[in-house]
């Protein structure tokens, strides 16, 4: 029998700290062992901005997760986000010289190596270089070129790139708990693999992952990624205007947008009036708290839509917007994203997690969750290489693993 592997996955976010372990059984579906959730300290925005305290909550995190499953994490797949993180869309061609004309996976290596030739400023690194879809010798649409016939092979790839230095104290933070790191994966790519359907992903869609300190946009087209952004707003501008806009500290002002918030609130009792509501001595008035959210996610929900490279929303993405993350758990945001949006609108949440994974079904998991799932489609094999990350190094261990050894791979 196929030995038994373990994943581990460690989102890494602004307001909490996840850590995932699971079993990988022989059909390749993972079983949840252990979880580890804590608070998040020394980050903001996706960003450390102290190690120290970022370090200690992460260990926390670990050692939760450790103590569930009786298991130690030696590696994990780790998650990015953060403004510092951009993308674009490239070309990349390449001619099939050899008599017989077949592409083979050296061709693939070369066009993807042509197609990530960009300039990229000394402080930055690739990140991601995915391959969006190949043509070759004008034969559009084709998902995988090994073993066809051709004079030319084109690619259109999405390239992520990332600040050094950013990332570079993240993987400081996570190796100084003598850690490595598996992978390191941009953050909305983790949640897609969590909440999208394929049919979202083919028909064309957008996912927004409103989490803590970051909104993350993913837009997803003929099954490929199409567009990638993040946005430095999102629950912690949600709950700092409750405190200022009512008068509040902020730990109140979190909890009661936690417990009361709505953004379409039903008032109850007669008339208009809404009903006063407290927090350790602090006193509110409902619709106030209601009125002072919605304003802030009906701006989230327009800069989203201000994201997509694409003004014809209804051509981009038919099958509408998918909301996730923390402040996915808004009373009636759904609701709201269709009246403004005028498009569909649903709630993400991972279900398709197996063990002990009750506390993962919930929107503001997606991407640990994801994060998990990715880890088990690359079979838990490191692509991320030390030193400075290079998207040259994982583009070469992906090629190999998805055309270099297909007669040995399992049908899953």
């Amino acid at each position: 029998m196929k030995k038994r592997s373990v994943v581990a996955a460690i989102d890494v976010g602004t307001t909490k700290i996840c850590t995932i372990i699971a079993d990988v059984k022989d059909n390749g579906t993972p079983r949840v062992v252990g979880v580890g959730i804590c608070p998040s300290k020394g980050l903001h925005k996706g960003l450390v901005v102290n190690i120290n305290e970022a370090r200690e909550s992460i260990r926390e995190s670990v050692r939760r997760a450790e103590q569930a499953s009786n298991y130690k994490v030696e590696s994990a797949y780790v998650g990015v986000t953060g403004r510092h993180v951009t993308s674009m869309n490239n070309h990349g061609v390449v001619a099939i010289t050899r008599n017989d004309r077949v592409v083979r996976p050296d061709d693939l290596k070369r066009v993807l190596a042509s197609a990530q030739s960009v300039k990229t400023a000394s402080d930055r690194r690739l990140l991601h270089v995915i391959p969006r879809g190949y043509t070759v010798d004008g034969q559009q649409g084709v998902k995988n070129p090994i073993g066809m016939h051709g004079f030319r092979l084109d690619v259109e790839t999405h390239v992520i790139t990332a600040a050094v230095t950013s990332i570079q104290n993240l993987i400081k933070t996570i190796r100084s708990l003598g850690i490595e790191i598996e992978d390191l994966v941009l953050e909305p790519l983790a949640s897609s693999e969590a909440i999208l359907t394929e049919d979202e992903k083919q028909v064309g869609v957008v996912m927004a992952d409103i989490g803590g300190g970051t909104t993350d946009v993913a837009v997803f087209k003929e099954g490929s990624i199409w567009h990638t952004s993040i946005l430095p707003v999102a629950g912690y501008q949600l709950t700092r205007d409750i405190a200022i806009g009512l008068g509040l500290p902020f730990e109140i002002a979190e909890e009661m947008k936690k417990k009361y918030g709505s953004v379409m609130p039903v008032y109850e009792g007669q008339g208009s009036t809404a009903p006063a509501i407290s927090k350790d001595g602090h006193g509110v008035n409902y619709q106030d708290l209601c009125d002072i959210i919605r304003a802030r996610v009906e701006e989230i929900l327009k800069l989203i839509m201000l994201e997509l490279p694409n003004a014809d929303y209804e051509a981009t993405i038919p099958a509408g917007m998918v909301l996730t993350g923390g402040s996915a758990n808004l009373a009636g945001l759904a609701t709201l994203g269709c009246e403004i949006l005028k498009m569909p609108v649903r709630i993400g949440t991972p279900n398709d997690v197996y063990g002990i994974a009750d506390v993962l079904r919930d929107p503001a998991y997606s991407t640990a969750v994801g994060l998990l799932l990715w880890g088990t489609k690359h079979d838990g094999k490191k692509q991320w290489k030390s030193g400075p990350f290079s998207g040259l190094t994982q583009l070469a261990t992906q090629l190999k693993k998805l055309f270099g050894s297909n007669n040995n791979n399992k049908q899953s």
